[in-house]
C-alpha cells in the first residue's frame, strides 16, 4: 500500500529546506566572522593612528 503524503506538510518541508540551501549559500557569499570584522576594524585603527602621526602640522594651528 502506498504511503499517504499530507501535501501542505511536504511542501512547508521542501519550503524550508530550500530556506537552509540559500542560507547556507548566502553565509558562504556574505558571511565573516566576527573575528574578521574585528581585525579589519583593529587594521584600520592603526592606519588612521599611523596616518595621524605622520600629519604635517602647522606651528599656528593649535
Amino acid at each position: 500500500m502506498a504511503e499517504i503524503v499530507n501535501l501542505r506538510m511536504a511542501r512547508k518541508a521542501k519550503a524550508r529546506r530550500d530556506a537552509d540551501v540559500q542560507a547556507a549559500s548566502n553565509r558562504a557569499k556574505f558571511g565573516r566572522t566576527r573575528a574578521q570584522k574585528a581585525a579589519d576594524d583593529a587594521a584600520r585603527d592603526a592606519l588612521a593612528r599611523h596616518v595621524d602621526a605622520h600629519a604635517l602640522r602647522n606651528e599656528g594651528d593649535a
